[in-house]
């Protein structure tokens, strides 16, 4: 592998340079993006929940979390597995910053300084011509947010507003929320634009239905200004609540963990001073919200359950006195439901076994009941699938499977259900059986994750913009259904997915395994494979040359180096953050486009987080600087900035800006127009020349350049890499900064598991099935 323009390469494993050729920096020694109020690795975290367990089991990308402090005491550990990292939304992990403070409430406390993203992307945008003008590491000061609060209800403001415009969580978050919460009910998978061929129309993200009346908001504004809490918080906590969250809130201080960023110790300071000092641990109320919202945090991370003991730990770590009690207290009252899960596969009864399911071990599970009813109705659809299906058709369809996907089309012909797994080579399988089946005229839907060719997106699928009609019944109007990028199928979109796809129909799903998962709660690619219920097709077609190579090989948890004569992969190592975002800037602009005749819209970035000297957001204020200057006159941004668009969480559409007016932020959509309201572009809309593996996840480019600062070491693990190196196509540069810690987190460092219930399910239904009578 050798280094493009003559920059010193090293292969992979950091086994010494690729050749003899000079390293190419700058004299004199580099600048650092780091100064004493810099944001730690804002990483995303390996297998996600991620998104939630991001949340994916995300690892945490944060360096040394600081611990929250509520009277002194520290925040305990996080039930789910203390994962945190990058959103997978997009648009949101917390950056480890140095902010203090405890609950909300009366008393003294440090003034929060927090930026919003927009004033983020200008500070760093500043920074940048500063530190290219004067080659110095210096950062400019943060703005202040909150400036006319301080001490705690400052610290609760800058709190929420970290977790809502998806920027750093103070010092007293829990290292746990890899993806923020949603800021507001919306439609799963609400589309971005309108199709490419309709002109283009105003469709502003539904602002004005969530946004709760002016009466409501005024009087949560009055609870919580007695309570000491800022009163800018009304309307989000008028929105979580509902109709009567005032009356919720006098009553019930400990509610306020229903708004987003909100931690318990500070919960613990509005109640205090609502209802003064009787309000303390033992309280019944503040138990019962504990439970869901260490749920809902684990949620963010991707289990939809947790093991019962878990969670009774978890809230002893926040004083609750009689955790055990307390659980039970909730799972009587309906707030939370529990589950009796076999540890082992269930085995058929027979007669000399009547008394097998008293002897077979069980572990207990709690969950949410929005959660546990998506995974029951997905386990209910897919069994519905494989019961419904008749094969009609499949006698003239599978003698004429040959070649390419043949495997896959004769699994397709005799079974309503198929998994389909492979790398990126095997994308072109599922296309083939679309078009085998259309031949034989099956009415057939090819969807993904992200735009593909060929292809309508899932959220657009099922918001019905895209794809085929419903029928009376409201389920497609199709005999099958092909869906691309299953690993990111969270468990309320897939539920939503199958339960429309009608009696009789095939449903094949298809997708790497080994890649990040889903950004919402879930696993149910992985939980689909593991229960082993229809029949699973490998594709056996190899990604091509060097880049499939290296690929494939860390997808066995091995870092080779590989033969690439065309200069495919190359490796550019660093000495600190400021080079790392120096070299950035000249591959994209320069180096590959002279090397490989790729312009720079061909060339994305991704890099572990976005916080951090070397996250997306410093390299997207170098690259604006450099690719396309400006003021940022429209909250940031300028006409022709490239940008990803995060409509909902999980989803990251690449555009442009074109404009902006009284209507919003206007973007381009590979020809669809989205207008972004003006109240949502600083929570749903960044720079986009460099992203993280979460929203690269499903696309990939003709050149990629992986950034991988020596903050980001939290964050690498082997899923990661895999996705990252992945999305090239022609070239993939790494810009190398973390030594040794590369080829330790392809070897060792394993996605993080999460806790669900869908693989047991499957598996009951099948057994179930087996012993009804023919």
């Amino acid at each position: 592998m050798r280094p493009a323009d003559g920059e010193a390469g090293e292969d992979l494993a950091g086994i010494g340079h690729a050749d003899g050729a000079d390293s190419g920096r700058d004299g004199g020694n580099p600048q650092t993006a780091a100064d004493d109020g810099a944001d730690a690795a804002d990483s995303e975290a390996g297998e996600d929940p991620s998104g939630n367990g991001h949340a994916d089991g995300a690892d945490s990308g944060r360096g040394n979390p600081q611990t929250a402090a509520d009277d002194g005491a520290a925040e305990p550990a996080d039930p789910a597995g203390g994962e945190a990292g990058e959103d997978a939304t997009g648009n949101g992990s917390a950056d480890a910053s140095a902010s203090g403070g405890a609950g909300t409430g009366a008393g003294g406390g440090s003034e929060a300084a927090q930026l919003s993203e927009a004033e983020a992307e200008l500070a760093a945008q500043r920074y940048e011509r500063e530190r290219i003008a004067r080659r110095k590491a210096e950062r400019e000061a943060p703005v202040e947010a909150g400036g006319k609060l301080s001490g705690k209800a400052a610290d609760l403001l800058a709190a929420v507003r970290a977790v809502e415009s998806g920027k750093s969580a103070p010092a007293y978050f829990d290292d746990a929320p890899a993806v923020p919460r949603r800021p507001a009910p919306e439609a799963p998978g609400a589309p971005a634009a309108e199709p490419a061929p309709q002109p283009p129309r105003t469709r502003p993200e539904a602002v004005a239905a969530s946004a709760p009346p002016a009466e409501r908001v005024e009087a949560v504004r009055a609870v919580l200004v007695r309570g000491g809490a800022p009163a800018e918080l009304a309307a989000p906590a008028a929105a979580a609540l509902g109709e009567d969250a005032a009356e919720q809130l006098a009553e019930d201080p400990w509610r306020l963990l229903a708004v987003a960023g909100v931690r318990p110790n500070q919960a613990d300071g509005f109640a205090r001073a609502l209802l003064g000092p009787g309000a303390g641990p033992a309280d019944d109320r503040r138990a019962a919200a504990l439970v869901g919202w260490l749920l809902e945090q684990a949620a963010l991370k991707g289990h939809t359950a947790l093991e019962a003991p878990a969670l009774e730990s978890a809230l002893a770590g926040y004083g609750v006195p009689a955790p055990a009690e307390a659980l039970g207290q909730a799972i009587a009252e309906g707030l939370v439901l529990v589950f009796h899960e076999p540890v082992a596969e269930p085995a058929a009864r027979t007669p000399q076994d009547s008394d097998a399911d008293a002897e077979q071990p069980v572990r207990v599970l709690v969950g949410l009941e929005g959660h546990a009813l998506a995974e029951e109705s997905l386990a209910d659809g897919l069994a519905r699938l494989t019961g419904t299906f008749t094969g009609e058709g499949a006698a003239a369809w599978e003698p004429s499977a040959a070649g390419a996907g043949a495997e896959l089309a004769r699994a397709a012909a005799a079974h309503g259900l198929v998994v389909h797994t492979g790398g990126e080579a095997a994308r072109a399988e599922p296309p083939a059986l679309a078009a085998a089946a259309r031949e034989h005229g099956l009415r057939t839907c090819l969807a993904a994750h992200a735009p593909a060719p060929g292809a309508v997106t899932v959220a657009g699928l099922l918001a019905g913009t895209e794809g085929p009609e419903r029928d009376a019944d409201g389920r497609f109007a199709l005999d099958l259904l092909v869906v691309l990028d299953a690993p990111q199928l969270d468990v309320e979109t897939a539920a939503a997915l199958v339960e429309s796809v009608p009696d009789g129909a095939r449903l094949v799903l298809s997708g790497d395994p080994a890649v990040l998962g889903s950004a919402g709660p879930g696993r149910v690619f992985a939980d689909l494979l593991a229960a082993r219920v229809c029949p699973q097709v490998a594709s056996r077609i190899p990604d091509p040359g060097p880049i499939g190579e290296l690929v494939s090989g860390i997808g066995i948890g091995e870092l080779n180096q590989v033969d690439a004569p065309g200069r495919e992969v190359v490796i550019v190592p660093v000495r600190d953050a400021g080079e790392a975002v120096h070299r950035t800037v000249q591959l994209v602009a320069e180096s590959v486009p002279r090397t490989f005749g790729i312009g720079a819209d061909g060339v994305q970035v991704v890099t572990p987080g976005h916080g951090g000297s070397a996250g997306t957001r410093a390299l997207n204020a170098a690259l604006k600087e450099r690719l396309n200057p400006g003021p940022g006159r429209f909250g940031g941004f300028d006409p022709g900035d490239r940008v990803v668009h995060v409509p909902s969480p999980g989803r990251a559409v690449p555009a442009r800006v074109v404009s902006a007016d009284a209507a919003g932020l206007h973007l381009d959509a590979a020809g669809a127009r989205v207008v972004v309201p003006k109240e949502l572009v600083e929570s749903r809309v960044r720079h986009g020349w460099a992203v993280t593996a979460h929203q690269a996840v499903g696309a990939r480019w003709p050149a990629v350049v992986v950034v991988l600062p020596g903050d980001a070491v939290p964050a690498l693990s082997r899923d990661w890499v895999y996705t990252a190196f992945g999305r090239a196509e022609r070239h993939l540069s790494v810009v190398h900064g973390v030594d040794q810690a590369l080829p330790r987190a392809v070897a060792e460092v394993l996605p993080k598991p999460r806790t669900t219930r869908l693989a047991g399910l499957l598996r009951g239904l099948a057994a179930a099935a087996q012993e009804r009578p023919e």
